[in-house]
């Protein structure tokens, strides 16, 4: 798998020795509140090694990078491609920062730019489109600056904290991505 450079991080392959920096948040609170119900039961050990196995070996239908430090090639976070459709030249796409003291820092957006060139100029994908919650602020305003648009929610999909909330569907094309690149 190709390395993808940014100025101040890389998207690298999983290693083996993310193990650790990905137990650090996986079980985390302030991280996991904002990522699916995968993460409403304690993640054990075992849990976490079975994904990373699966990243490792290639026997995902996900696809993924890690979101590492430029020089020292460290882990900081995970972005992943899913439910890839080859037919229709679309896939999902999920993130985490897995350290709250590296939120706000750019660090997200930078790595989403990365994966869309990667989608749209590597893979030749036209749509990548994703799902957040409506109370992830931060979140939706990094999205949208990268160039998704919010394109419908899922009304009361989501119930945490004693109360549901939406689930916001948003999306980019290919021919947005082009566009804003070439700065039309």
């Amino acid at each position: 798998m190709p390395h993808l450079i940014g100025d101040a991080i890389m998207l690298r392959e999983y290693r083996r020795e993310d193990l650790v920096e990905m137990r650090e948040w996986c079980n985390d609170p302030e991280i996991t509140q904002y990522l699916s119900d995968a993460f409403l039961y304690p993640h054990t050990l075992n849990a976490t090694e079975t994904y990373l196995n699966t990243m490792l070996d290639s026997s995902s239908e996900s696809k993924g990078f890690v979101i590492a430090d430029r020089q020292t090639e460290l882990y900081i976070g995970q972005i992943d491609l899913f439910r890839i459709d080859w037919k229709n030249r679309c896939a999902e796409m999920g993130m985490v920062i897995g350290s709250v003291e590296l939120h706000n820092q750019g660090i997200g957006s930078a790595a989403i730019r990365l994966l869309q060139q990667f989608v749209f100029e590597e893979l030749n994908l036209n749509r990548l489109q994703l799902e957040v919650h409506d109370f992830n602020a931060k979140a939706i305003r990094c999205y949208t600056k990268c160039g998704f648009r919010e394109e419908g929610r899922l009304r009361n999909k989501h119930f945490s904290r004693g109360k549901y909330s939406d689930i916001v569907c948003m999306a980019i094309l290919q021919e947005e991505y082009l566009s804003a690149r070439s700065g039309v």
